[in-house]
C-alpha cells in the first residue's frame, strides 16, 4: 500500500495557524504512515517553527505571500489578505510541487483552511479529495448559505431585527452580520469575495471540519449544516502539548494569579489583530481602576503609552500589565472570574472551556456572530452596553458578573458549558469517532 501524502494549506494570517497546525500534529501522531506536507508562507512558517517536538512526518514549505518586493503595507489589515488570495492557484501549485519533489510522492489528499478557496481548484486538478478546516465561531458558517436572505434583511430592516429564517439561530440580528458579507459591487475586495462564496465551494468538500464542540452548537444548526455538507466533523479544539512552548509566562501572571481569591480577577485582553480605539482603552483603564477589583490586562508594549498618567503606579498592589499572557492558561487559573474580550473564536474556546463569563466588545467579521451567542444562545456572558467600552458600561458589567444575584444564573451558566465540554472531550463522545473518521478519509 503507498504512503499517503496529505498536503495541508494555511491562511497565513492572525489567529488561523495555531489551531490549524495543532489539527495537523494530532493527525500525524494518529496516522504515522501519511506525510503531511504544510504549505504557508516564509513569514507564517517562522511563527509556527521551530518547534523541537514536532511529529517527524511534517515537513514545511513556503510560498509567496504576494506582496510585490518593495511595496508598503498600507493601514488597511485586509490589504495582506487579499494579496495572498491573489496569488491563487499557481502559488499553491508551487508548494506542492516542492513538497511532491523532495518527498517523492504524490499527493493524495489536500486539508486547507476554508478560507483559502483556490485549494478546491488545486485538488480538482490533482483529482484528490478536498478537506476544509473552518475556524471562525462555528455558527458563522450558516451565513454563507443564507446570504441573498441575509443580504435582503439587512438593506430593509432595522439593527436589532431578528434573522428567524437561520435554522437554529433565530437569535441573530441584522447588527451581528459580518459588514464585509455585505459589500457588493465596487466595494467588494478579493477577500470578502472568498467568503462570501462559501456557500457554494464547501459542499465540494469531502468533509468540513469544525474547529469547536458539537454539543454546543444548537441542534437544530448542525442539522441545516449536514444537510448542506457531505460530512460535517467537530474536531476537540484543545492544543496539542507539543504546541505550548515551556516557558511561556515570562509576565510571571499564572505566579501573579496564584495570590488572588477564587474568581476575583477580571483578565483583559482584545486579541492580537485589532487594538480597541484610545478612547476605550483609556474607558477600560479607568473603570478598572475605580472598581477595585484585581484585573490582570493583556496589553500589547506599543499601546501601554495610552493609558491615563500613573495608571500603571497607582493600581500597582492589585493590577498587572503585560504585554503577552499564555491565555489558556490564564483562563483556566481558578483566580480568573470574568474575561473582557472581542470574542475572537479562539478565545471564546478558551473562555467556554475553562467556564469563565465573558463581556464582549466584538470589532469585526464574526465576532459579532460570537458576542450574540454568548449573550443569547449559551447566556455566560453579556455584551458591552452599546458594543462600545465606556466607563460607566464596563463597570456596571464587571460589578453585574462578578458580584451581584443577577449574575449568579451567567456564572452557573459558564459553569454548565465547562461541564459540557469536559463531557464533549471524552473518548467516547462523539468528537473522537468524528476525529476517526477524519483519519480514515485522509488514510483512504
Amino acid at each position: 500500500m503507498e504512503n499517503k501524502h496529505v498536503i495541508v494549506i494555511a491562511f497565513p494570517f492572525g489567529s488561523h495557524l495555531m489551531p490549524l497546525l495543532n489539527l495537523v500534529i494530532k493527525l500525524a501522531q494518529a496516522a504515522p504512515n501519511c506525510s503531511f506536507s504544510f504549505i504557508g508562507t516564509q513569514k507564517s512558517n517562522a511563527i509556527l517553527f521551530p518547534r523541537p517536538h514536532l511529529p517527524n512526518n511534517i515537513k514545511f514549505y513556503a510560498i509567496s505571500d504576494g506582496i510585490p518586493e518593495g511595496h508598503v503595507l498600507g493601514e488597511n489589515p485586509t490589504e495582506k489578505l487579499n494579496l495572498f488570495l491573489q496569488t491563487g492557484p499557481e502559488n499553491l501549485q508551487k508548494g506542492i510541487e516542492l513538497a511532491v519533489a523532495e518527498t517523492k510522492q504524490r499527493v493524495t489528499c489536500i486539508i486547507a483552511d476554508a478560507f483559502v478557496t483556490s485549494s478546491l481548484l488545486v485538488a480538482h486538478t490533482l483529482n484528490v479529495p478536498w478537506i476544509a478546516f473552518w475556524l471562525p465561531i462555528s455558527c458563522s458558517l450558516s451565513f454563507y448559505f443564507y446570504l441573498d436572505l441575509i443580504r435582503h434583511t439587512c438593506a430593509n430592516s432595522a439593527a436589532n431585527t431578528t434573522l428567524e429564517f437561520l435554522p437554529g439561530l433565530s437569535k441573530m440580528r441584522v447588527e451581528d452580520v459580518p459588514r464585509d458579507m455585505l459589500d457588493v459591487g465596487e466595494k467588494e475586495t478579493l477577500f470578502t469575495r472568498t467568503l462570501n462564496s462559501l456557500g457554494e465551494v464547501l459542499p465540494q468538500a469531502k468533509a468540513v471540519v469544525m474547529n469547536f464542540f458539537e454539543e454546543l452548537d444548537p441542534p437544530l444548526f448542525v442539522q441545516d449544516m449536514r444537510s448542506k455538507l457531505q460530512a460535517l466533523l467537530y474536531v476537540v479544539p484543545f492544543p496539542s502539548p507539543l504546541l505550548s512552548p515551556p516557558d511561556s509566562d515570562s509576565g510571571g501572571c499564572l505566579s501573579w494569579l496564584d495570590k488572588q481569591s477564587s474568581k476575583s480577577v477580571a483578565y483583559v485582553c482584545f486579541g492580537t489583530v485589532v487594538a480597541p480605539p484610545v478612547h476605550e482603552l483609556v474607558a477600560v483603564a479607568e473603570a478598572l481602576e475605580e472598581s477595585g477589583f484585581p484585573f490582570l490586562w493583556s496589553l500589547k508594549e506599543a499601546l501601554m503609552g495610552v493609558l491615563p498618567n500613573g495608571f500603571l503606579e497607582r493600581t500597582s498592589k492589585r493590577g498587572k500589565v503585560v504585554s503577552w499572557a499564555p491565555q489558556a492558561q490564564v483562563l483556566a487559573h481558578d483566580s480568573v472570574g470574568v474575561f473582557v474580550t472581542h470574542c475572537g473564536a479562539n478565545s471564546v474556546i478558551e473562555s467556554v472551556s475553562s467556564g469563565v463569563p465573558m463581556i464582549c466588545r466584538p470589532f469585526f467579521g464574526d465576532q459579532g456572530v460570537g458576542a450574540r451567542v454568548i449573550e443569547d444562545v449559551w447566556e455566560m456572558g453579556l455584551v458591552i452596553e452599546g458594543k462600545v467600552l465606556t466607563k460607566s458600561g464596563l463597570l456596571k458589567s464587571l460589578n453585574l458578573i462578578l458580584v451581584q444575584e443577577e449574575g449568579k444564573k451567567i456564572r452557573d451558566k459558564a459553569l454548565k458549558m465547562k461541564k459540557t465540554v469536559q463531557d464533549a472531550v471524552r473518548p467516547e463522545a462523539q468528537a473522537a469517532q468524528d476525529f476517526n473518521t477524519l483519519v480514515k478519509i485522509i488514510s483512504n
